[in-house]
């Protein structure tokens, strides 16, 4: 399998701590962009699978999310089966009654901050199996985010600004611990339903004839 690397576009330092460890935890790449007139440049110069963005960097129109909408809205796999690049949008909590129906009009993927972690991880994997970078779901659940929780969910954004500037980005990047921690109840609900999506999918191949 090659090697999966994630760009972050996001000048927000909680917001990059928090991905990188996360991301690197499954033995990704991840490399940081904290500047979006350097983004471009970067994308353009490496083999990435996947672009996680904040949205309050691109605004909802300019080239660069003109580009990041046209990638992200591109065929998974692209001609001569080489697999393209997914883009997920992170939308901070201030910047989501104007940037999340632009998204959700243009069907493009997004995760409102803040998150539960085990929503966002599901996020990511969806994306990166629609281009078979990964070869299956990411199934392992974190219990726990102990230094997430502590180092990261600090700075909570200035009430009144109405720009997309740097206190929408500012956000906390994950709910408390207790909203996203599992159940053992929920824990065996989620591999339950995770196993009957698994028989499904092998039963609708079965049907097309695939492998």
């Amino acid at each position: 399998m090659n090697q999966v690397g994630i760009l972050i576009i996001d000048d927000d330092e909680a917001s990059q701590a928090a991905l990188r460890q996360m991301l690197d935890e499954e033995g990704w790449t991840v490399r940081i962009v904290p500047l979006a007139n350097q983004a471009m440049a970067v994308l353009a110069s490496g083999n990435y699978k996947l672009v996680i963005v904040n949205v309050a960097m691109t605004g909802l129109s300019g080239p660069l999310f003109t580009t990041l909408k046209e990638l992200a809205l591109a065929p998974p796999v692209e001609s001569g089966g080489h697999p393209g690049v997914r883009v997920l949008f992170l939308v901070p909590e201030l910047a989501a009654p104007e940037a999340q129906p632009v998204l959700e009009h243009g069907q493009l993927p997004y995760s409102l901050k803040p998150f539960h972690l085990h929503d966002f991880l599901e996020k990511v994997s969806d994306l990166l199996l629609e281009t078979g970078a990964i070869p299956q779901p990411i199934r392992r659940v974190h219990h726990e985010h102990k230094s997430a929780e502590r180092n990261f969910a600090r700075e909570r954004p200035v009430s009144g600004d109405r720009r997309l500037g740097r206190n929408r980005r500012q956000t906390t990047m994950f709910a408390a611990r207790d909203d996203y921690m599992m159940s053992e109840e929920e824990m065996l609900e989620f591999e339950k339903q995770e196993k009957e999506e698994q028989e499904h999918q092998k039963k609708k191949k079965k049907q097309l004839g695939l492998p």
